[in-house]
Order: structure tokens, then C-alpha cells, then sequence
């Protein structure tokens, strides 16, 4: 147990110097990987702690990493969306400026959420050797383990719907797959399931960022050329991702 303490403990201590690092990138407000790499991390920080809410030294600082990722979402959108079309040699139709995203980047580098964020950090050790202390992380093997499971169970009740909802199926392959990541003991998805999870995954991204580039074009004038090829492509995608779910269907237990 007192392995699992410490190995949690320096896990959230590296992604702090990360966060810190991407932080100071974003401030200089000149770093296009910065905002990507803070945006991993939280998602790293995220899938480490998510299997242990309902621990008072977890959830405050589960739900500041979410916080953060949902203010600093739109701004990555909008990265994904300059980056296809300058592979498009299309980058003058960006809706958006270097100006504008270079603020934008600023904007996150002193914000409340992400201030905060780092100050439930600095508190993490003493609240999770508190929480050690008084005995709440005695089952936490089988906490993570069961958590786990039922997470894999609603995904594979979700991929049985015939009526499933993509964006659902997307939002729970991610977390199964973070989560398989993060404890690969405890998930008990071995290498090949996770890759097919992560080609499920990259499928639905692609269906996804298409989906958000069309409603673009919609709301952009100078976005409306590139709307038959998006739509094509956002075609080929969902097939693609229709063939990576039912690829799925073997690794993850009865949803019961």
C-alpha cells in the first residue's frame, strides 16, 4: 500500500511541473504545443485521479483539472481547425488570427482556473498522506479495479445500442483507454485491446473534429469551400470508426 501512496504522490508531482512548465510556454503566448501539452497532462492528471473520487484529497482537485479542460477546450478547437487548413493550404481562411490566439494563450496563462488549479497541487501531499493517515486508501486496489470494470461494462452496454450516441461511445472509449494507460494492472486490458481502443478512438476523433468543422462552415462564409471535402471526409470517418466499435466487441466484459 505504502508503494501505491508514494507512486501517486510522484505522479501528480511531475504533472505539476508540467502544468508549471506549459504554464510559463503559454504566458509567452508564442508556443503552439504548449496549450496541446497542457491540455495531456490534465488529461493524465485527470485519469489518475478519476477511479478514486469520493476521497476528500482527491475530488476538489479532480473536478480543477476538468475545470481547466473545459476553458481551455475551445481554444484548442480552434488549433485543430488552423492546423487542417494549413495542411489544406488554406491557412488564410482561419476564422482567427495569430493576435487572437496568441491573447488567447495568455488569457489561460493567468487564469482563475488554472491559478487555482495549481494551488489545490500544492496541498495535494499533506491531503493524500491525511487521507492515507486515516485509513481511507486501505481498499483503494479494489476501488480502482472496480471502477474500472463498470466503466468497461458501460461502454460495452453502449456499443450493443442500436441506437448508440457516437459521442457518448467517444467520451467512454477515452476513458477506458486513459484509464487502461494509467493501471494496466487494474484494468486487465491487455496491449492489443488498448490499440484497439486507441484506433476506435483516433476514428472518432476524426468523425468528431470533422462534425465541428463542418458547423464552422456553417457560421463562416470563408469556411463554405472546404465544406464537400470535409463532408466526405467526415463520411469515411464514421466508417472507419463504425468498424473499430464492432472491433471492440471481444475485450470488454458482459455489460451484465
Amino acid at each position: 500500500m505504502s508503494n501505491f501512496i508514494e507512486h501517486c504522490l510522484e505522479r501528480v508531482l511531475a504533472l505539476q511541473v508540467r502544468l508549471y512548465a506549459c504554464q510559463a510556454r503559454l504566458a509567452d503566448c508564442t508556443d503552439t504545443e504548449a496549450l496541446h501539452d497542457l491540455r495531456i497532462a490534465l488529461r493524465q492528471l485527470r485519469s489518475l485521479l478519476r477511479p478514486l473520487r469520493g476521497l476528500q484529497a482527491v475530488d476538489a482537485l479532480e473536478q480543477g483539472a476538468a475545470v481547466l479542460g473545459r476553458l481551455s477546450g475551445p481554444l484548442r478547437d480552434r488549433e485543430v481547425l488552423v492546423a487542417e487548413l494549413a495542411r489544406m493550404g488554406l491557412a488564410h481562411l482561419a476564422p482567427a488570427d495569430e493576435a487572437q490566439r496568441a491573447a488567447g494563450y495568455a488569457a489561460i496563462a493567468r487564469s482563475r482556473e488554472l491559478a487555482e488549479l495549481m494551488a489545490l497541487l500544492d496541498g495535494w501531499p499533506a491531503n493524500w498522506y491525511e487521507a492515507a493517515r486515516q485509513g481511507q486508501l486501505k481498499s483503494v486496489n479494489k476501488r480502482i479495479r472496480r471502477r474500472l470494470q463498470r466503466q468497461q461494462r458501460q461502454l460495452a452496454s453502449a456499443l450493443r445500442d442500436p441506437e448508440h450516441d457516437r459521442h457518448r461511445l467517444r467520451l467512454l472509449i477515452k476513458r477506458v483507454r486513459y484509464a487502461a494507460e494509467t493501471y494496466p494492472a487494474q484494468s486487465r486490458l491487455n496491449k492489443a485491446a488498448q490499440l484497439r481502443l486507441k484506433r476506435a478512438q483516433s476514428a472518432l476523433g476524426d468523425w468528431h473534429d470533422h462534425l465541428q468543422w463542418l458547423a464552422q462552415a456553417e457560421a463562416h462564409e470563408s469556411l463554405r469551400p472546404c465544406r464537400p471535402l470535409w463532408l466526405q471526409a467526415q463520411l469515411a470517418a464514421e466508417r472507419r470508426a463504425d468498424d473499430a466499435l464492432l472491433a471492440l466487441y471481444g475485450d470488454l466484459p458482459s455489460p451484465g
